[in-house]
């Protein structure tokens, strides 16, 4: 067929799919998210507006499952409710959200989870450090910095342990102005900087979704521009329903268990069929004592069950 009749045919098929939030609503048992949701945004380009637009979506953390996404015009506030609401209509059991420095997240998550927690991710934290003291171009901050990162963001694993570095760097260098003022900022914020050292499994940085955000780009290398917003949208509902249902292969470490199956696997509810999707097969079927053998290696039910 000619480009024009394929391109018509994908759509018709990418309208066939259903809504990726639809499908945590209706297939997932919120009893299996671990709460930890690891939130980022792409911008994309799409051909009728005038800059970029970010697609933001979250990625929870101990099952790799993606329940909502959502693109914007901006990273506002009205953003962040709109994807808050998603995932509370989904009875996500939101217990901390993993991202960068936005107000907005702030705002948005005080509203509609008042309970969840901020945890800062420690990497662009420290990259906004290295741009206010010119580490990459000038020497004289070379040794804060580094003690800094050492001595707090590296080392420390308690409360206390913090306190300590942060009173070590200031002993050292606090005759300076500007790194007094930073000693003190990061004391200020030590509660949404050093979260995870008060919940369980929780990361201190965003680089699971920044991998994916990279196979993302890889993704849309390919595509000059969106032609709309639809467009964009049904392509990216698309490509988030085959990131849950594609085997995982890659995971290390930890999350080694999670290597032979689908993220959705390990969220969906217990005894329910396999969402019939286009072109997307069950995973293998093993035997229930094999099933629960590999949720046993998950974190999450290791500590809930």
């Amino acid at each position: 067929m000619s480009g024009s009749e394929a391109y018509a045919h994908v759509v018709s098929q990418l309208n066939t799919l259903p809504d990726n939030t639809w499908l945590t609503q209706e297939y997932c048992d919120p009893a299996k998210f671990s709460g930890i949701l690891v939130l980022d945004g792409k911008f994309v380009k799409v051909a009728d507006q005038n800059q970029k637009i970010p697609f933001i979506y979250g990625i929870d953390y101990l099952t790799h499952d993606i329940p909502v996404g959502v693109l914007a015009k901006s990273e506002s506030h009205l953003a962040f409710t709109e994807l808050f609401r998603l995932l509370k209509k989904c009875n996500y059991p939101l217990r901390v959200v993993v991202c960068d420095d936005r107000m907005t997240v702030k705002s948005a998550l005080a509203k509609a989870y008042p309970r969840a927690k901020i945890q800062l991710c420690q990497n662009h934290f420290q990259e906004n450090l290295r741009r206010i003291l010119h580490v990459r171009t000038e020497d004289k901050y070379h040794q804060f910095f580094a003690s800094l990162r050492d001595r707090v963001f590296l080392d420390a694993n308690t409360d206390a342990a913090v306190t300590a570095g942060l009173r070590y760097v200031l002993d050292r260098y606090g005759a300076d102005e500007l790194c007094r003022t930073i000693v003190m900022e990061i004391n200020a914020r030590r509660d949404i900087l050093f979260q995870y050292l008060t919940i369980p499994d929780c990361p201190k940085d965003t680089n699971l979704v920044e991998l994916y955000n990279s196979h993302l780009q890889a993704r849309l290398k390919s595509i000059k521009s969106f032609q709309s917003v639809p467009a964009a949208k049904r392509w990216l509902n698309a490509y988030l329903i085959r990131r849950r249902t594609k085997t995982l292969t890659d995971c290390d470490l930890k999350f080694k268990h999670l290597n032979g199956y689908p993220s959705l696997f390990w969220t969906i509810k217990k005894q329910t069929e396999w969402p019939v999707i286009l072109g997307i097969k069950a995973p293998e079927q093993h035997s229930e004592q094999r099933h629960e053998e590999d949720k046993g290696k998950n974190l999450y039910w290791f500590r809930n069950n």
